[in-house]
């Protein structure tokens, strides 16, 4: 005769059973993919004309680093990612500190400034190729017409100089907004206590600042630092939509290189190899990042 299970292991039958749906979801759909993609960098295959993957071992992580295309590409990401790391996390956080303390139409202003959220990035990116384009641009026109200062009208977009500047500046409008509510989040989630303490010892102004709210928003710089590192790494949409990666090489970064090979020339197996170097240096920075924050 069958024994019946006890009550503690048709517990456990019962959470099997019910994890099991989500454990295949997560096996399918990101596991597996992430090993077979590896298994891709490691081959060489043109997934239009080869059959079947060939093994040819670490030859597209090496050609990888002997690609000057790569390299500058590399170049391009890592400039775009620190400036806009840096902006972004200043810009957000002053507008946090302004909206923490404005206290007439505050709804408005917070809502102002959420709106480029929910635009999609794309359209974003083709309003502002129309705004700097060098012939009937808004900017040139207000530069040149309206302030009469023709010698300022520039080709924004088809300049190496400035290309990657304008790039940025798309980036900042679309995100701000994002990493200003979080910081907005983490100022609230500061006790009054503090406040009212330090307007007792005499910390009025900026002390609150350096000494009140800065140290106090430790999980809101893990937060919004390691976003910023993954839009700033994984920037795709904006160099697209602007300058398809241009002028020349100006403004391709790796994400760019990555569909290019993939999707362009067809080397599935090098475009897996420049992911997953990526992906490493996304992790490595989002650590590092994670380390500096929570550090004393």
């Amino acid at each position: 005769m069958m024994k019946m299970p006890t009550r503690e292991q048709a517990r456990k039958i019962w959470g099997i059973i019910f994890v099991l749906p989500t454990f295949l979801f997560i096996f399918l759909f990101m596991v597996y993919p992430l090993i077979y993609s590896f298994y891709i960098s490691l081959s060489d295959y043109n997934f239009v004309y080869d059959v079947a993957p060939k093994f040819v071992g670490l030859k597209n992580y090496f050609k990888a680093f002997a690609d000057p295309t790569f390299i500058v590409s590399m170049k391009n990401t890592f400039c775009f990612a620190g400036l806009f790391f840096v902006l972004v996390m200043v810009i957000s956080f002053l507008i946090a500190l302004l909206l923490y303390y404005c206290n007439h139409f505050s709804w408005f202003f917070r809502t102002s400034i959420f709106i480029p959220i929910v635009i999609p990035i794309s359209l974003v990116c083709i309003l502002f190729s129309w705004m700097f384009a060098e012939n009937f641009g808004i900017v040139n026109y207000f530069l040149s017409d309206v302030l009469h200062l023709p010698q300022w009208a520039h080709a924004w977009l088809t300049d190496p100089k400035t290309a990657m500047d304008i790039v940025i500046l798309v980036s900042l409008w679309c995100c701000i907004g994002f990493e200003t509510i979080l910081f907005l989040a983490g100022l609230q989630g500061i006790s009054s206590d503090l406040f009212e303490a330090a307007a007792v010892d005499g910390a009025t102004g900026w002390r609150k600042v350096f000494y009140i709210i800065l140290p106090n928003l430790k999980e809101t710089y893990v937060i919004t630092g390691i976003w910023a590192i993954l839009q700033g790494l994984k920037v795709f949409v904006q160099p697209m939509v602007l300058t398809q990666g241009g002028p020349g090489n100006a403004t391709l970064v790796m994400y760019m290189h990555i569909y290019n090979n993939a999707f362009l020339h067809f080397d599935l197996g090098y475009a897996a190899a420049l992911a997953f170097i990526l992906s490493v240096i996304i992790l490595f920075f989002s650590i590092l990042n994670l380390k500096l924050s929570s550090s004393k």
